[in-house]
């Protein structure tokens, strides 16, 4: 048997997809799956974008411009500057979603051996994405009990060292649903330029938030713009996940000419997604303020429906679609394992998302799950339910419930 890389045999797997094969063989029985695993949209994507696709008349699909259509990236700074972002098309690269965006980033701005701080639990896929660059993640506890909200500056500055290239975020944030002040983006931003490193800020979930508190992007503080990189993404806003649009935008012109060497390996990104991603900015304003209502009430719903099941916990998302929950057992992934292969209600179960994965310190977050309410109301109901009835099934098997 040849032997593997270390690289792609120590690469994390991913807490989202890592139970999918209980998901596929309790499908295969006959059992519906209700799934608050990933963040998949339900609602339907603008008509704009569809029809765009649907109406092409391409006869030949050439490759495009490395960095993106130009028209496309034109757009783009328009959406922007509508976000008091002031952007030039230039300043924009599009990539094959926000984790090709991450990829280039990552390998852009570390050397193998280099070190991003990451508050956490974040994204799961960022410990992929840093592991596959090799570099190294240096976790900053965020707390439960706190909401989430921004480690202290102290906590963060101590971490800082020689090897240190860059701080990531994601706001507002997955898998918590905080959302960072502006206070607190310009607090980052002022430690990155004190160290001349680099803020990177995942806002792929910008119009997503369900508070007055008014977002506040990492490009506009002007005095950190060679520090500053933002990821963005078609896939959530638009509920265009499949089209694997995203793009950096970076006033650094040296960042942006290495980033255009990993975008020139790659060639192009896809030609009918970037079609269906310009025009899903012709959507009209009532699009995304309908979206956002829904998940507004369907946030409502799922926080107020978990708190009923006793020694139940629930972080309050303020943005995002996801909130941290801590469960009344040991191991919430041999729970969801459970829900998955031994556990269902009138034929349907649930699928969580074990939130161990998305902490990089050993040991943390055993008993928590990330739910994602990407579900109507009233399957939201109809799975909290589900949860609650498993949770007690699952306690008369594992008497070794925290209690």
């Amino acid at each position: 048997m040849p032997k593997l890389s270390k690289r792609g045999t120590e690469l994390p797997t991913s807490p989202i997809r890592k139970l999918v094969v209980y998901s596929d063989q309790a499908k295969s029985k006959g059992i519906e799956v209700l799934h608050l695993n990933i963040g998949q949209p339900d609602i339907e994507a603008p008509k704009e974008a569809i029809n765009a696709v649907q109406n092409s008349n391409l006869n030949l699909l050439p490759y495009g411009s490395s960095q993106g259509s130009f028209s496309y990236r034109k757009k783009l700074s328009e959406y922007y500057r509508k976000n008091e972002i002031d952007v030039s098309p230039d300043e924009i690269l599009i990539t094959t979603g926000a984790s090709e965006a991450l990829t280039f980033a990552l390998n852009s701005i570390c050397d193998s051996g280099e070190e991003i701080i990451i508050p956490e639990p974040f994204y799961a896929n960022y410990n992929g994405f840093a592991s596959a660059a090799n570099v190294k993640v240096v976790p900053v506890i965020s707390e439960f009990n706190s909401q989430f909200q921004l480690p202290s500056l102290e906590n963060i500055d101590e971490k800082i060292n020689s090897k240190t290239k860059a701080i990531l975020l994601c706001n507002p944030s997955n898998p918590t649903g905080y959302v960072y002040s502006k206070k607190e983006i310009i607090t980052l931003c002022e430690l990155a330029v004190k160290h001349n490193i680099f803020l990177v800020v995942d806002e792929v979930y910008r119009e997503f938030i369900y508070t007055d508190t008014k977002h506040y992007s990492v490009i506009q503080y002007s005095r950190s713009g060679k520090n500053s990189v933002m990821i963005d993404s078609v896939s959530k806003r638009y509920s265009l996940c499949g089209a694997r649009v995203g793009c950096i935008v970076t006033k650094n012109k040296k960042l942006m000419k290495n980033l255009m060497k990993f975008a020139h390996l790659r060639l192009s990104p896809p030609t009918y997604a970037t079609i269906a991603s310009e025009a899903s900015l012709d959507a009209p304003d009532t699009y995304l303020k309908g979206v956002i209502k829904e998940y507004s009430k369907r946030r409502e719903v799922l926080i107020k429906s978990l708190r009923k099941i006793p020694e139940v916990k629930v972080s309050e998302p303020k943005g995002a679609f996801y909130c941290i929950v801590k469960l009344p057992v040991n191991d919430a992934e041999d729970f969801s394992k459970f829900l998955l292969t031994s556990f269902h209600n009138e034929n349907q179960t649930v699928m969580l998302a074990p939130a161990s994965g998305f902490y990089s310190t050993p040991g943390i977050g055993k008993n928590e799950v990330r739910i994602a309410f990407i579900l109507d109301c009233k399957k939201l109901i109809r799975a909290v339910k589900i949860i609650k009835l498993g949770l007690i099934a699952y306690k008369e098997k594992h008497p070794l419930i925290i209690e």
